[in-house]
């Protein structure tokens, strides 16, 4: 395990509207080199930056044209090179976003599979034997191509599916996991990921990781067997390189798989979606919403058997939100959000923060860019101020590569860092609390005091601290044993005496 996991807090980038330095209206990596002072004073010490490859941006980067060389409209190799030294300088981690199930349709590996005549890339991806037969239970595209057959897909017509093989094969086309062109598609994969490790990256967030392996079995066993492998490579070779996987199956991705980390994804109706995001039924019951009469129970009868089952072998990672989700601006206020925070970077685990969630960035309803379609609205330019495009860049407004929030409201970095009392500022302390309190750490302990279904406080534990939590709107108290703890920190206000936890409305204690 990376020793350095043990106390990060990761800082998601979207390259193309973090911060734009020479005004063609998308972010790149200069822009985030001038901000890296900026993400270490607010407390972040890791960054997962999203996918930077050369690409047709047919989905935004995931459709990877080459993987060993970054978008021209980020800047260069040398530059993300430089990229890696700079944040290190200053103790910080970067990983890349490795995108290992599919590649662009211009992949000079695709161009070479779609050939009539045989080659070593003929099986790299995955084809029928003809152009008239079909591809059951997947998408696929045929009558594109000199050779003869239909292509599976992984997502959009872009996007050629990598040949892993299949776990249960039961036509002549589908190959086994240990076929050697099957294992070529992982030696590939692992050769990109030495390259970039080489030349200073930390790691990858894995996207899709679970995948690879069609037709696998209800376990994932062949594409855990795939990571595993993998992982024994880094092991030997990178022992401090670090992979956190799109999965939301710890026990399968950490356990059986062999990642570091796994994110706790927010799902429609899983446990993490009802603290933030419980608003799909037209009615608001998140956990954290002041006035939604939200159930901690929802979470935390998910949460707890995967925590307790993968603790000591990995990290079941918290966010505040990703690229593919609604901003928790959508339907949070900044108290609900500072309670929200509170909650997210003291529980165990590594937490990751998404750009602009500091500030209260919020959710816009635009049109698709880049395959974007609804998560378009989670990707719009970083404000840093109240200027021309809100400091993002010194472009035209119709040039932005997405529009900044018009709203004469729109908060920015240089407005909250003025206010004591700001939502930013609020985060700065919650993440120098965590760093400062070795219990609040990843693998920190972690018990549950108190916690009933329908009830407040929830009141729990990590190592000698005690921390209790009221989101609502009322005067809550818990019988909880202090045992003559001091308050630590604190979000509005409450006491421990006499046995007892009393918080008022929205309300977050630290005691120890």
């Amino acid at each position: 395990m990376p020793k350095w996991l043990k106390d990060a807090v990761f800082y998601e980038i979207y390259p193309q509207s973090f911060y734009d330095t020479n005004g063609d209206g998308i972010g790149d990596f200069n822009g985030v080199i001038e901000k890296l002072d900026y993400i270490k004073e607010l407390g972040c010490n890791a960054l997962w930056i999203n996918p930077c490859f050369d690409s047709p941006f047919k989905d935004a980067g995931y459709d990877v044209r080459d993987y060993k060389k970054v978008a021209p409209r980020y800047g260069t190799n040398s530059d993300l090179y430089r990229l890696f030294g700079e944040a290190h300088k200053r103790g910080i981690h970067v990983l890349l976003d490795l995108v290992p199930g599919h590649t662009s349709e211009e992949h000079p590996w695709f161009l070479e599979s779609q050939k009539a005549e045989a080659n070593e890339y003929s099986n790299r991806y995955i084809w029928t034997r003809h152009a008239f037969e079909s591809i059951k239970g997947y998408p696929y595209i045929g009558g594109e191509s000199e050779r003869a057959g239909v292509y599976m897909l992984n997502f959009f017509k872009s996007q050629p599916a990598l040949n892993y093989g299949f776990g249960e094969y039961k036509e002549g086309w589908q190959l086994p996991t240990d076929h050697p062109d099957c294992v070529a598609t992982r030696e590939a994969m692992k050769d990109v990921m030495r390259f970039w490790l080489d030349h200073g990256c930390d790691g990858f967030r894995v996207d899709m990781a679970d995948s690879l392996v069609k037709n696998d079995d209800e376990f994932k066993s062949s594409t855990c067997a795939i990571w595993k492998n993998i992982r024994e490579m880094l092991d030997a070779e990178y022992p401090q390189a670090a992979m956190v996987s799109e999965w939301n199956n710890p026990e399968r991705a950490i356990k059986a798989a062999g990642f570091h980390m796994d994110f706790y994804l927010n799902w429609g109706g899983n446990g993490y979606s009802t603290l933030m995001r419980d608003y799909e039924s037209g009615e608001d019951h998140s956990f954290f919403k002041k006035d939604g009469n939200g159930d901690i129970m929802r979470f935390l009868d998910e949460y707890l058997p995967r925590y307790t089952a993968t603790k000591g072998d990995g990290y079941y990672c918290l966010l505040t939100c990703n690229h593919d989700t609604l901003r928790p601006k959508y339907n949070l206020d900044d108290q609900e959000l500072k309670l929200t925070y509170a909650f997210l970077f003291t529980m165990p685990g590594v937490p990751f923060l998404y750009y602009g969630d500091e500030i209260g960035m919020r959710y816009q309803q635009l049109p698709t860019k880049e395959g974007g379609y609804h998560r378009t609205g989670s990707r719009t330019p970083m404000q840093w101020n109240n200027g021309k495009n809100a400091g993002f860049s010194t472009c035209p407004s119709d040039a932005l590569y997405l529009p900044v929030d018009p709203a004469a409201d729109a908060p920015n970095v240089a407005a909250q860092e003025a206010d004591p009392e700001s939502l930013m500022n609020t985060v700065k302390a919650l993440l120098r609390l965590r760093h400062e309190e070795e219990n609040l750490q990843a693998d920190g302990e972690f018990e549950v005091l108190y916690a009933e279904g329908g009830k407040l406080p929830f009141v729990y534990r990590r190592g000698d601290l005690i921390l209790a939590l009221n989101p609502s709107g009322k005067t809550v108290s818990a019988p909880v044993d202090t045992d003559k703890k001091k308050l630590r920190f604190a979000i509005g206000s409450g006491e421990a005496k006499a046995g007892k936890i009393t918080l008022q409305p929205q309300s977050f204690l630290v005691l120890k």
